[in-house]
Parts: C-alpha cells; structure tokens; sequence
C-alpha cells in the first residue's frame, strides 16, 4: 500500500486556499513596532494578500498543502 504524502504544517497555517483556487496568505510588518507606521499603511496591511498570477508559486503551495 502506498503511503500518503504528509502536509506541511508551517504551510498550512500560513496560507488558505480560496474557493477559486488562489492563495490566501497574512501580510507581514503588522506584529510590532507600528506607531510609526501611517494609518494608511497599516490598513492596507489588513487586506490579505493573494497569489493568484504565479501558476509556478501557486502549485508549489498546493502540493505540499495536499491540494494536487
């Protein structure tokens, strides 16, 4: 019997895979040192960001995630 690939934890809690298929992931430069940080800034950095145009990225991702 063949055995299974293991997913790779530190991958999965970093990115989510949306119902389109596109990756989900935190953007960085949010846990400290923010006071000087403009208001702005800091709420674009809420958004997630998405890997959608990296086909190459995106398969990488997935494989390990067990997504293929």
């Amino acid at each position: 019997m063949p055995n299974k690939n293991k997913t790779n934890k530190s991958v999965k809690k970093r990115l989510k895979v949306t119902a389109g298929g596109k990756l989900k992931y935190a953007k960085t430069n949010r846990r400290h040192l923010n006071a000087h940080i403009s208001s702005k800034r800091m709420r674009r950095l809420r958004r997630p960001g998405v890997i959608s145009g990296r086909p190459s990225v995106q398969k990488k991702y997935k494989m390990v995630l067990g997504e293929l």
